[in-house]
């Protein structure tokens, strides 16, 4: 059905059948594709795949070829996978040329959905799906729904060999209503890459991929450091690319109950919330251009930390948009990075474009929020100092903390 030439390229055989806008689907194992695959996809669609296979058994979705427009937050063409069918948990989000490893559902159903906005680009995706033994799934699957007071979790392959190569796993932790999650890698070795780009384990507050509530994205041979969830749910996200591979992980879990009041101290940015529509008002810029407390004690309450080199700066009104080259990313958050060839940059806006002053082709530390649009915004009392090769001690130090 479909099979790839000597270059890589898609190529369809005769047989090959008509893919449309969504559908239901049902049965042992069958196919879905973009509407008019392979063709280009149409714009301004959204298409919805709802299947099931027989009761007692979980589906698992193997996509064969993915090609939708590209973007690092997969925010205009994309394709969410979903547990069960309605306001289910959603397994990952995909879009570019990356092709995801198996994906499995907990129970015998599982939503696909395709959007794509005014601007197409590829010829968008088909996946093929079909049904296996909860309990027989082999070492090339992973993840599930956790709901035992304690437990454990691993990469395929663990202890015995490396985790193979192109796999997604999505556990989705639940504890009772009044209770928390600990959770704590007891051996940890997953491919090392500065940015965590190609395969890495994310952990988020919540059940769906949510980088809003990502509480962290983990490489390297380092455990993460202890984590508790906010609330009663939490998602753990491992991805491997299609190159290098590792040891992989095991992780526990167990459940503990709430510890009321909580004595985290409120962040120091709330003064001034951040929104997509913020513009300088006369009386946050005449505010002493101060910044307050300290690299330990602004990290928590920043919703991203890097050290970078100023390399565009353009003032549009009263705000200063900036372009920062990264020498090293700390906290990452929803911060929009872009990427060319090893170069990674992200843009910024200092709202106050005198406060605080950023000059092009200087390294510096700098701290703030993020908007919707994935900017970052630098209020007058966001942390930004001078970046010099002796703070990056404390800033690795930093980044293994729990907040």
């Amino acid at each position: 059905m479909f099979e790839g030439d000597k270059a890589g390229n898609p190529r369809f055989c005769s047989n090959q059948p008509v893919f449309t806008c969504g559908g239901i689907l049902t049965g042992e194992s069958g196919f879905i594709g973009s509407e008019g695959f392979p063709g280009v996809y149409p714009p301004n669609s959204k298409c919805t795949w709802k299947i099931t296979v027989p009761e007692g058994k979980v589906v698992v979705l193997n996509f064969r070829f993915i090609d939708l427009e590209s973007d690092n937050l997969c925010r205009y063409d994309f394709v969410d996978v979903y547990n069960g069918h309605a306001n289910g948990q959603r397994i990952g989000r995909f879009c570019g040329t990356f092709r995801p490893g198996a994906l499995v559902s907990s129970g015998n159903k599982m939503m696909v959905q395709m959007i794509s906005d005014a601007n197409t680009a590829g010829n968008g995706f088909m996946a093929m799906f079909s049904a296996a033994e909860p309990n027989e799934r082999g070492d090339q699957y992973c993840g599930g729904r956790l709901e035992r007071p304690a437990g454990s979790f691993k990469t395929p392959n663990w202890p015995d060999r490396d985790y193979p190569a192109g796999v997604t796993c999505v556990w989705h932790i639940i504890a009772p209503k009044n209770q928390l999650i600990e959770l704590k890698f007891e051996k940890f070795d997953v491919e090392r890459d500065n940015y965590c780009r190609y395969d890495y384990v994310a952990v988020f507050n919540g059940g769906e991929v949510n980088d809003a509530k990502r509480i962290g994205k983990y490489c390297g041979d380092s455990p993460p450091a202890p984590i508790v969830s906010e609330r009663n749910e939490l998602l753990i996200q491992f991805l491997s690319d299609l190159s290098l591979t590792a040891d992989g992980f095991i992780g526990h879990y167990k459940f503990r109950p709430k510890k009321l009041p909580t004595t985290t101290a409120a962040p120091i940015t709330t003064t001034f919330p951040v929104t997509m529509g913020l513009k300088p008002t006369v009386a946050l810029c005449q505010q002493k251009c101060r910044r307050s407390g300290t690299l330990e004690s602004n990290y928590c309450s920043s919703n991203f930390v890097l050290a970078g080199t100023v390399i565009t700066t353009v003032t549009r009104g009263g705000s200063l948009h900036a372009t920062v080259s990264i020498i090293n990313i700390y906290k990452e958050g929803s911060l929009a990075i872009q990427q060319a060839g090893k170069n990674m940059s992200a843009k910024v806006i200092v709202v106050c474009k005198q406060c605080p002053l950023l000059r092009r082709g200087l390294n510096y530390i700098i701290m703030g929020q993020v908007g919707e649009d994935g900017r970052g915004k630098i209020m007058p009392n966001s942390f930004i100092m001078m970046f010099k090769t002796k703070n990056q001690k404390l800033l690795n130090a930093l980044k293994n903390k729990q907040c």
